[in-house]
């Protein structure tokens, strides 16, 4: 009889995240012979998952929802599904996932955890009084649970392990870092140039930590020189989101087109100059950045944590303070001006994500890590 395969699970809040960052993973350890199995909270996106091959499972997870009482009975539920699945291994990926799934994990007896802060998120990078106040709360649940006893902590940039580890979070030995989801460099290649007049793209969830009141700001100092677009849509779940008014503000001043949700990403890239992600606190890795990036397009992002890895300021874009809507403007300005500035750092931001960010590279690195917590059943 074949050995049986082993059992991947990967815990996220939301199935629409996991088709945008871990589903290549996903599908590259199911071709690697894993069981691939998503728990999250259900959208559209779990039926494009399940026609994969990817098994999936509701959960009634909520990133809004702060009741410790609630969220403990998620964890019990967490546990039930668990020892329903029976994982060899858990990829708890974001903040309330590896807290409610590391104690589900404790409860179910399983064995082998990863756990994936990707960014600190608004509790550790927000200066709001609620932020400010689930912070020691949030520190001494992930006390208990960051750090897995037979597992590894994965974080997308060091900057935000450093963080963890210095707070005593987690031992830095049980640490490493993989820089990003990963792009499809074949989806997000380089296009020729379209005309003018310049398009500047901000690309991502409408919420403010994203720096899109800097972005508005740096296109009321730039009015006249390149049109200012942004995609994406709120995001009801996030405290700092930008209402569908606000946005709808900024269009009727004339300064900025907000596009809403887009499909064909790749493709709006294509249409566009120079990509701008001035987000105001922190990132993991931005995906959208490598995009861009991948896509032959100069960036212009804030010098914090996650934008930094991504960015060499000078050669592939530039990296601006957080916060300052003259600087962007500045450093926006001379990309407008220069064809021949943009085409050299969109060609050299091109390059650093082929030899640094690819699918390819991303899921070898991860799935180097899967075998070397659960071997193959034929090399046990």
């Amino acid at each position: 009889m074949p050995a049986a395969p082993r059992t991947l699970v990967f815990i996220l809040m939301e199935d629409w995240f996991f088709a945008s960052h871990f589903w290549a993973r996903g599908l590259a350890a199911k071709q690697a012979g894993w069981r691939v199995v998503l728990i999250a909270r259900e959208s559209e996106a779990a039926r494009r998952i399940e026609a994969s091959g990817i098994e999936f499972y509701p959960a009634a997870l909520n990133r809004r929802r702060l009741n410790p009482f609630k969220e403990l009975a998620v964890a019990w539920q967490l546990a039930q599904l668990y020892r329903r699945i029976r994982p060899d291994l858990v990829h708890h990926i974001a903040l309330k996932p590896i807290i409610l799934g590391g104690l589900a994990a404790r409860l179910a007896g399983v064995r082998s955890v990863i756990n994936a802060p990707i960014g600190l998120g608004f509790v550790f990078s927000s200066h709001k009084l609620l932020a400010r106040v689930l912070r020691p709360l949030v520190r001494l649940a992930l006390r208990a649970t960051l750090a897995p006893h037979h597992g590894v902590v994965i974080f997308e940039n060091p900057d935000d392990r450093d963080v963890l580890a210095n707070a005593g979070l987690v031992p830095p030995e049980a640490t490493l870092v993989i820089r990003g989801a990963g792009v499809d460099t074949a989806k997000f290649t380089p296009t020729p140039e379209p005309p003018a007049p310049v398009r500047i793209l901000l690309a991502a969830r409408m919420i403010r930590e994203k720096g899109i009141p800097d972005f508005v700001a740096a296109a009321r100092l730039l009015c006249g020189k390149a049109e200012f677009l942004l995609a994406g849509a709120p995001d009801a779940g996030n405290p700092d989101s930008l209402t569908e008014a606000e946005l709808r503000g900024f269009e009727a001043e004339g300064v900025v087109r907000w596009l809403g949700p887009v499909a064909d990403v790749a493709a709006l890239l294509a249409s566009v100059h120079v990509f701008c992600l001035p987000s105001t606190y922190r990132e993991g890795l931005p995906k959208a950045v490598l995009e861009a990036m991948s896509s032959g397009k100069p960036v212009v992002a804030t010098n914090i944590p996650g934008c930094r890895e991504a960015v060499v300021d000078g050669e592939t874009g530039y990296l601006v303070p957080p916060r300052a809507p003259d600087a962007l403007a500045a450093a926006l300005e001379r990309l407008i001006a220069s064809p021949e500035l943009r085409a050299r750092m969109g060609a050299a931001g091109r390059r650093r994500v082929e030899e640094n960010f690819s699918d390819a590279i991303i899921c070898a690195a991860t799935l180097k890590v899967y075998d070397s917590l659960v071997p193959s059943r034929s090399a046990a």
